[in-house]
């Protein structure tokens, strides 16, 4: 049975070894030397600073994938917009388990406050991270056009965006 549950300071080993895999075999992310497991709890800490949600998918004790979010951008303004991030085990792939995950922190990036969440989707050709964001209310907003470079090729982003709660309807109850 799979669980989706709050990420502990024990997943750290299995999220470094699958964000790894994504970072040295895929281009849905842009990074090109995989960070250790003390650069990924030191994000993982960061992202749990700011109240936001960090999930991890778990089966029979196994971790097969995470999913949090983190603000957009720094600046006090984006405080209510955060990006999206999901990474599956390669083994976990076409299960459903990212639709899974992304369900989860919809639904809890909503509670912490955010009105619109944001899919900086590595790679154009990234068939799977665009469907599954779309079939969860995301939209298509921008493509940037050969912004990356990695594995000896260009990769554009494509930008795609879900309101969240009462969006940009009213003000935030903490502005």
């Amino acid at each position: 049975m799979l669980t989706i549950r709050p990420s502990t300071d024990h997943d750290v080993p299995a999220i470094t070894a699958i964000y790894g895999h994504h970072v040295t075999h895929g281009t849905g992310t842009f990074e090109t030397t995989p960070p250790n497991e003390s650069d990924m709890a030191a994000r993982r800490a960061d992202v749990l600073a700011k109240a936001l949600p960090y999930l991890v998918a778990e089966r029979e004790g196994r971790v097969l994938g995470f999913a949090y979010c983190q603000w957009f951008k720094p600046r006090p303004a984006y405080r209510f917009s955060a990006e999206d991030s999901i990474y599956l085990h390669p083994d976990a792939a076409g299960q459903g388990l990212g639709r899974q995950l992304l369900t989860a922190l919809t639904r809890e990036a909503e509670a912490a406050g955010i009105r619109k969440l944001i899919a900086v989707i590595g790679d154009s050709d990234n068939a799977a991270s665009i469907a599954v964001h779309r079939a969860l209310g995301f939209e298509q907003v921008g493509v940037i056009k050969s912004c990356g470079w990695k594995f000896g090729r260009w990769l554009d982003i494509v930008l795609m965006d879900r309101p969240l709660g009462e969006a940009d309807g009213t003000a935030p109850a903490a502005a």
